[in-house]
């Protein structure tokens, strides 16, 4: 099979598209296609919306002083009393971060998920004083929301209580899996199950929409189970304290690291406002087994000896306000010493990755021993492989496949599994954020596209940041900054003053600048006698290219140009 045969077709689909016809389901993912995060689909049924996931995503270098991103609500803003439900598949934040600025659209939105997955919610909530309408469900339940009937199907994942939904509406049939694997031994038990796809395919998947993160990697992903011997081969070798860092929401992961700390006379002290939180609610409502006597406060580490310490903490992402990254940094209460072992016990989400490096640097000069998934077996995927999509295609034989949760990478090769296995390349939608599919009579065809930009939080201001300001902040950290300050009197067609040239962050000494005044003096009076009626915009225009083109031809350096034109 070609490598292209399954390739997006460079078509242009109409935006707005049509409007929406009588029993037709309009799906639209608003997040996660081509992108690791911010996940979120959007489904639509004679007038009533149904959302399945609201998440973030977290910023790239590319993007500084961002702290997160959220979906575009643009498309459903002025429909927002059209919303019946949020369908949450499973508790990480890139499926329920973006939740709370929803529900500042409307805050009875009713919440539907499993009691680990809304407990983690409805914590996140009371930080933003939001009292959640929530709806639990189980594996095996059927809820009718509206025109939408949604049965839950539960699925394995790094995280416990996850859930893939089936959508059942008149114009045909939906299999939505959420983030999924296949472990057949997980720690908790609980497997994808199986004979609920089957049975689901017996009825007819109309669409799949399957999770394509790890569609690129061969054969089976790795059992939780590989990983319990690693974490106690590294405890028994340790000789000091030990620092463990995950996604705070990891309950596997935190188990297994409880257990080896257990078993090695090791305590354990939680690490970061979310870890805290989150394996209370874990350990409060039984998805976490915690040993007597094995939990410790912060305080009470520090008073243990070290070879009987271990620190469960946030930070294996390199998020420069984690603990861990503080710790690398020399601005946290625990300080790194030589001897001390670390554990970074995650996989590198896309666009992290010299962020977390930076942190492994910074703790292995301190003289830490640093144990990433890189150098031996601490972490395990919670995303299915292609060895286990091929199985689950398979089974379910669905009509048509829409790959989602993943870069254009791994859709296409969720695509390519999915022609492998029998779904015409026709039936196969591989498409970007912002793409309007519609399913009638059991058939799924694109038929437009909307706009949907990235949302980006900066402090307490939501979507005011654009692109522009994103590029401005980037020059400032690369290139520095110029002001050019002059004083003009329009009558007289004259300077006054200046100009004045101040610089930050450029290298070169300030009297280097002073040779392009004259050229900027000239500029200006010519600009005043040639216009007099020239505007202030003008004339700081005229600043930028006499300073702007100086720069490049003498310098080599771009950097951010802020004229200042007064009158007096």
């Amino acid at each position: 099979m070609s490598e292209t045969s399954v390739a997006p077709e460079q078509e242009t689909y109409p935006n707005p598209p049509p409007p929406l016809a009588h029993d037709v389901l309009r799906i639209v993912p608003l997040g996660g296609i081509g992108e690791i995060g911010r996940n979120m689909a959007v489904f639509e049924i004679d007038g009533k919306l149904l959302i399945v996931d609201c998440g973030l995503l977290f910023p790239e270098e590319h993007q500084p002083g961002v702290d997160v991103i959220l979906p575009d609500f643009d498309y459903i803003r002025e429909r927002i009393d059209d919303v019946v439900g949020v369908v949450l598949t499973h508790g990480h934040e890139d499926h329920i971060g973006a939740v709370p600025y929803l529900l500042r659209l409307r805050g009875d939105i009713p919440l539907i998920g499993s009691q680990l997955t809304l407990a983690l919610v409805e914590a996140k909530l009371l930080e933003h004083r939001i009292t959640p309408v929530l709806v639990t469900v189980e594996e095996g339940q059927r809820h009718t929301f509206a025109g939408f009937e949604t049965e839950f199907v539960a699925v394995n994942h790094s995280i416990p209580d996850a859930l893939a939904v089936f959508i059942r509406t008149s114009a045909g049939t939906v299999l939505h899996t959420g983030d999924f694997k296949m472990d057949q031994l997980p720690l908790d038990g609980r497997i994808t199950d199986l004979r609920a796809f089957a049975r689901l395919g017996e009825e007819g998947v109309d669409l799949f929409m399957s999770d394509s993160t790890n569609a690129d990697v061969p054969g089976f992903t790795t059992a939780e189970q590989e990983i319990g011997p690693v974490l106690d081969d590294l405890f028994s070798r340790a000789t000091r304290r030990i620092i463990v860092a995950s996604f705070s929401s990891h309950v596997h992961r935190v188990q297994q690291v409880l257990n080896s700390a257990a078993t090695h006379g090791r305590q354990v002290a939680f690490v970061g406002r979310s870890m805290v939180r989150n394996m209370g609610i874990a350990a409060r409502l039984g998805y976490l087994e915690v040993p007597e006597g094995i939990l410790i406060d912060l305080k009470e580490a520090d008073r243990l000896p070290e070879e009987r310490v271990v620190l469960m903490s946030t930070g294996s992402q390199g998020e420069s306000m984690a603990a861990l990254s503080r710790m690398a940094t020399g601005d946290h209460r625990v300080t790194v010493g030589r001897g001390d072992t670390i554990i970074l016990a995650s996989s590198l989400i896309p666009g992290n990755e010299n962020a977390v490096f930076r942190v492994i640097n910074s703790l292995m000069a301190l003289g830490a021993d640093v144990v990433h998934k890189g150098t031996a077996k601490v972490h395990v995927s919670g995303h299915a492989s292609a060895g286990e999509l091929l199985y689950c295609y398979n089974i379910l034989r669905p009509g048509h496949a829409m790959p989602v949760h993943g870069e254009t990478r791994h859709l296409l090769a969720n695509a390519r599994i999915a022609e492998q296995t029998g779904v015409p390349a026709q039936n196969i939608l591989v498409t970007e954020d912002g793409a309007v599919v519609d399913l009638k009579d059991g058939v799924a065809r694109r038929v437009g596209t909307v706009d949907c930009e990235l949302v980006y939080v900066d402090g307490s201001a939501v979507g005011s940041i654009t692109e522009e300001d994103l590029k401005d902040r980037i020059v400032l950290g690369e290139e520095g900054f110029i002001s050019v300050i002059s004083v003009i009197n329009r009558q007289r067609g004259t300077v006054l003053s200046g100009p004045d040239i101040h610089s930050r962050g450029v290298a070169e000494d300030a009297d280097v600048l002073e040779s392009i005044k004259p050229a900027i003096l000239t500029a200006l009076q010519e600009a005043l006698a040639k216009n007099p009626e020239a505007t202030t915009h003008q004339l700081q225009q005229v600043v930028r290219r006499s300073i702007g083109s100086w720069l490049g031809r003498t310098l080599r350096r771009k950097p951010l140009i802020m004229p200042v034109v007064l009158e007096a």
